[in-house]
């Protein structure tokens, strides 16, 4: 009993909480100050944000591999002409042997293991994406990263206080747009417009006025 009052006692703090921590669906733009080589410049977007920790795939990093070449790693041959020179993404320091794509929700399409963000993308794992997109029967938009951003419990949480991260929420059609049809180059400052700032404003003290 003692157990189940003292839940109760911190439940009018939960709200509070949620509020912090949902950043899911939400893009993070890495601020001029970031040091770290794998995120400085980055755009994420993050696919999950909760109590436990965050994670997300930077959408504006393109590598040298194109999705040709490592269809053919995996034993797929990629049948779509206009696919076979698009790059595969840096997606993050995490796993970087493991290929994520996000893409947008269709209620037709079924993965072995894929997540629905909660009015966003879809960000699948499984290899039966892939297949599909080799035969042109997959989604019509996505992105393909080899790994991925993550964020202990706590962590992005933190890393946002000290201005190293800045969060910009919108709509999942303006998500799309950014993602799936704006050159990569051109991301970076398009999300930071979202806000009304001209990233070239910005300086690497941003925020520690």
């Amino acid at each position: 009993m003692s157990d189940h009052h003292s839940n109760q006692s911190n439940s009018p703090n939960q709200p509070l909480l949620d509020d912090t921590s949902r950043l899911t669906n939400q893009f993070l733009i890495a601020m001029p100050g970031m040091v770290d080589p794998n995120f400085a410049g980055s755009v994420i977007y993050l696919c999950e944000h909760g109590e436990q920790g965050a994670m997300g795939l930077v959408i504006n990093r393109p590598t040298d591999i194109d999705l040709a070449s490592l269809f053919d790693k995996i034993d797929l041959q990629l049948e779509i002409q206009t696919l076979k020179e698009e790059p595969v993404y840096f997606g993050g320091p995490v796993q970087t042997d493991r290929g994520f794509v996000l893409h947008e929700q269709t209620e037709a399409a079924h993965y072995s293991s894929s997540l629905k963000i909660p009015n966003g993308l879809a960000m699948t794992t499984s290899k039966d994406v892939l297949e599909q997109v080799a035969h042109g029967q997959g989604p019509k938009r996505f992105l393909m990263t080899l790994g991925y951003a993550g964020w202990s419990a706590g962590q992005l949480e933190e890393e946002l206080s000290l201005n190293g991260w800045l969060n910009i929420p919108t709509s999942t059609e303006k998500i799309a747009e950014i993602i799936f049809d704006t050159p990569d180059t051109d991301k970076y400052d398009k999300v930071m417009g979202l806000l009304g700032i001209d990233p070239h404003f910005l300086s690497g003290e941003a925020g520690h006025a």
